[in-house]
């Protein structure tokens, strides 16, 4: 069983359908905003506190890469939206 991401055509959909899509971008995007605002956060925190220690090891570094990992997964899920902005901007509805 293969697991293949739905694809939608924003083109084909109608007005009040593409509404809908649209409040879930922004649902969406705030949620993106939120999530990586928090892993800056602990990343953040991270980075500070391996400073401060006076024992800096470097394989603190390591779980470090974690919330980089997942900043660039959201952001990069977070562009694949740009077709559906382009449709509601093309039809005047953004």
């Amino acid at each position: 069983m293969t697991m293949t991401k739905e694809t939608k055509n924003y083109k084909e959909m109608t007005d009040e359908e593409l509404l809908v899509e649209k409040e879930k971008l922004k649902k969406s995007k705030l949620f993106y905003s939120i999530f990586i605002g928090f892993l800056g956060g602990v990343f953040g925190f991270g980075m500070v506190s391996w400073i401060l220690n006076p024992d800096r090891k470097l394989g603190f570094l390591i779980p470090m890469l974690i919330p980089i990992a997942f900043i660039y997964k959201l952001v990069k899920s977070n562009e694949q939206n740009k077709e559906l902005v382009e449709v509601l901007k093309e039809r005047n509805l953004s």
